[in-house]
């Protein structure tokens, strides 16, 4: 499906992507501090697809797993919403946002409590063609 036929355009695609063929997938509320995450994702980024899939595979961070299945679920939806080639895939966007912080309390001596903040964070990535994202870099300078 080309963009033009796309019936319904979400507000998301259209911040993330634009006008442009790729696809987009996000994990919201996923139990990794946002830090944790966004040491992963910035390796990721502007990888293609395969490259990025290998080394997600053997990284040794715990959030890599997560964002090893977001990837497969971007390249998914460009396989079958946009029917891009998965070789041709690179990664054009990825980033973490905060989420909610769950906020629970620990005891400590003398009656005292501590704070713990349980963060969650919302990890987007979003695929393209290499001939655009190459475009797009070509035109910034």
């Amino acid at each position: 499906m080309t963009t033009t036929d796309r019936q319904r355009v979400s507000a998301r695609r259209e911040s993330l992507l634009g006008d442009e063929p790729g696809a987009f997938a996000s994990a919201r509320y996923q139990r990794i501090t946002p830090l944790k995450a966004r040491r992963v994702v910035d390796l990721v980024r502007g990888l293609p697809v395969d490259d990025a899939l290998s080394l997600l595979a053997f990284a040794p961070q715990a959030a890599s797993e997560t964002v090893y299945k977001v990837l497969e679920s971007a390249i998914a939806n460009a396989e079958t919403t946009e029917g891009l080639d998965r070789g041709d895939l690179v990664v054009s966007v990825a980033h973490v946002d905060e989420g909610p912080t769950m906020k629970r309390w620990r005891p400590r001596a003398q009656g005292r409590a501590t704070r713990i903040n349980k963060r969650t964070s919302h990890i987007t990535l979003a695929v393209q063609p290499a001939q655009i994202v190459a475009a797009k870099k070509g035109g910034k300078k």
